[in-house]
């Protein structure tokens, strides 16, 4: 037999010998009993009480700080859901109004040292809501019935669990990762939390600061385990905006806090809130107690309460390396150091992605290009919602540019796969205040090959690539352009995207002279938008037709400017020769002549396009005469003059 079934017969124990006490302590106010039976049944009770641990009721009585006649005001109103004779018991002690129900006349009668006070709304009873009191009409006070609350009922009989009233809104918070040891940088924060919780005399609430929920539910989780708490998690838009409602909740989280060993867990941490649920938030934590984690992504202010205020971020690389290392053991030697300088995952990530892709059966395609591709899936779903994400299909035999802006993308792809060994290995971490990312301007006019080479290094990295959409980013609402921007950059900061900006100009473009408040904020924006590209970890690419309209101070936060000029005659002869796919059947094409054509390389793929669509509807190869026609009316769509001598074509004579 266990602790819990011991400690479960003692509490039976004691309320048998507790009912049978009150049940004889009635009878006597009838004049069914004699004192004697009563005394007796007391020193039983007593008796029965002396266990370690105590029987639910001393236990309750001690943390909510009942006196004696307020256990047995309790012990009364809790019987009738104990003992169906104490109906009838009340009834014959209370003659002259024939109540079959306990009151508060019957406690002041029956129970030696009564004490006037004890239903005050600020005394443990009515605080705490252990009774209910049902007072119709004029009743007055004193002889209306009393009622012990239900949770309070099976706390007695020794069922403790949590609140059906609360239940709907708090749910334990699950975390994976806990069977793997917290990295140094985490658990240094556990042990922070630790001593603040274990050494104040008024329990601070602990801010959680960050965009990593998982890392803040982890650490908070390790936090309430070593205090042999457990953890609920209530999400802060759940919290009712009515007073007397939020009043409420707060009074029996508290009293729950005091029952069960447990800690709480309000997740604010993707509440856009309002108003009145800001107000909800400060006023639930003022009128709460007990131990308590505040998820946010920014520090709140006037919450009126002692607050432990903490940055959590997500493991260091080198941790994440470790945390690979462990996960996946020695099934992939070289995958942890590659995953960890490209993706910036949590330790429950790492650790969920790790143990779906051990249990793939049979294990193709091989480990490393799993886990790759899976942390590429993780880092999608919230980008997918905020910025479109193309499908790269470009390679480096696809792109026609000059040597030294071939060379510089190079670089930039160079840069991201060695960021590892230069910031870490390297130590540059420790000499820099500023981001790790890179961020790179392609400059040129439209259709020069902007967006292909952010397709070539997006294929190359194997990474996904997302175009932002900037009519779904700017606002003309006063501080959303900034929301969304945070948004979109906290969503990218796991690693596995690339954010392509395109027409860049109109989002990072000069800061303007104040004149109003609405060019105030678009500067505010502007700055924001500036430390957000220069914090932001991965690869951000921006793309420009007008490059003398960007800030002058972003442009000195660039890693590279890759300017992509208006194609020359070799270039476009090199774009001609890469357009046509090798299944599509040409015949005589002059790449020369179709070089002389002063078209970028958008333009010619415009006219690959009609050219093939023409030739198919013919039934034929594509020929010079469908291209130079499907370049016709690609010009005069550009409202480009047209020399109609340039698309004249004589079979077997070069024009």
């Amino acid at each position: 037999m266990n602790d819990l079934e011991l400690w479960q017969i003692g509490n039976e124990r004691f309320l048998s010998a507790a009912l049978h006490w009150l049940r004889l302590a009635l009878a006597q106010l009838a004049e069914e009993k004699m004192s004697a039976e009563v005394a007796k049944a007391a020193v039983a009770m007593d008796a029965a009480a002396e266990t370690n641990p105590p029987p639910a009721l001393m236990i309750l009585s001690q943390r909510l700080g009942l006196s004696r006649f307020e256990q047995q005001v309790l012990l009364l109103g809790a019987a009738m859901e104990f003992d169906s004779r104490m109906a009838a018991l009340c009834a014959r002690a209370q003659p002259e109004g024939n109540r079959p129900y306990p009151t508060f006349a019957l406690a002041l009668a029956l129970f030696e040292q009564p004490a006037w006070d004890v239903l005050s709304p600020d005394r443990p009873l009515r605080y705490w809501r252990l009774l209910e009191i049902n007072q119709p009409g004029a009743q007055p006070l004193t002889t209306s019935a009393l009622r012990a609350d239900e949770r309070i009922v099976n706390y007695l009989k020794g069922l403790n669990y949590l609140d059906d009233r609360l239940a709907p809104l708090m749910v334990p918070l699950a975390v994976t990762a806990d069977d793997m040891p917290l990295p140094r940088s985490q658990q240094s924060l556990v042990e922070i939390m630790l001593h603040a919780l274990q050494q104040s005399a008024i329990l601070p609430v602990v801010q959680l600061l960050g965009a990593d929920a998982l890392s803040k539910q982890l650490i908070a989780h390790h936090c309430a385990q070593a205090l042999g708490l457990r953890l609920y998690r209530l999400p802060a838009p759940l919290l009712p905006t009515q007073t007397t409602e939020l009043e409420t909740l707060a009074r029996l989280w508290e009293r729950e806090s005091l029952l069960l060993p447990l800690a709480l867990y309000l997740d604010a941490h993707e509440a856009e809130t309002n108003e009145a649920q800001t107000a909800a938030l400060a006023r639930f934590l003022i009128r709460s107690q007990g131990v308590m984690f505040l998820d946010t992504r920014h520090r709140p202010t006037g919450f009126g309460r002692t607050t432990l205020t903490l940055d959590v971020d997500k493991p260091t690389p080198a941790e994440q390396h470790t945390a690979w290392n462990q996960a996946i053991a020695d099934r992939d030697a070289h995958s942890p150091a590659r995953l960890a300088a490209q993706f910036n995952l949590s330790l429950a990530t790492i650790q969920q992605i790790a143990i779906s892709e051990l249990a793939e059966d049979p294990p193709q395609p091989p480990l490393s290009e799993r886990l790759w591709n899976a942390c590429l899936i993780h880092t999608r779903p919230q980008l997918d919602a905020l910025a479109q994400r193309l499908n790269p299909k470009a390679t480096w035999e696809d792109i026609v540019l000059p040597p030294e802006a071939m060379d510089l993308l190079r670089q930039t792809v160079n840069q991201v796969q060695q960021r590892s060994t230069v910031y870490q290995t390297w130590g540059f971490h420790r000499r820099m205040n500023r981001g790790f990312g890179i961020s790179t301007l392609f400059a040129g006019e439209s259709g020069t090959g902007k967006t292909m080479a952010a397709e070539v290094i997006a294929n190359e990295l194997r990474l996904n690539l997302y175009r932002i959409d900037l009519s779904a980013v700017v606002s003309k609402y006063i501080g959303e352009t900034e929301k969304n921007l945070r948004r979109l950059f906290d969503a990218a900061e796991d690693g596995g995207a690339i954010l392509f900006f395109d027409e860049a100009d109109a989002l990072f473009g000069k800061r303007s002279e104040v004149k109003d408040s609405h060019d105030r904020y678009a500067n505010i924006e502007i700055n924001y938008l500036l430390q957000r590209i220069e914090s932001y970890r991965g690869l951000a690419i921006l793309a420009t037709n007008l490059k003398s309209s960007l800030d002058s101070a972003f442009l000195r936060r660039l890693r590279f400017i890759v300017n992509f000029p208006f194609p020359g005659v070799a270039e476009r002869k090199g774009i001609w020769q890469r357009a046509f796919p090798p299944e599509t059947p040409t015949l005589g094409l002059d790449y020369d002549r179709l070089a002389r054509l002063s078209v970028t390389g958008g333009s010619i793929h415009n006219i690959v396009l009609n050219a093939a669509f023409l030739a198919a509807q013919l039934g034929k190869p594509i020929t010079m005469p469908l291209v130079l026609s499907a370049a016709r009316t690609e010009l005069r769509k550009l409202e480009r003059s047209i020399n109609e001598a340039d698309f004249r074509w004589t079979e077997g004579v070069a024009g």
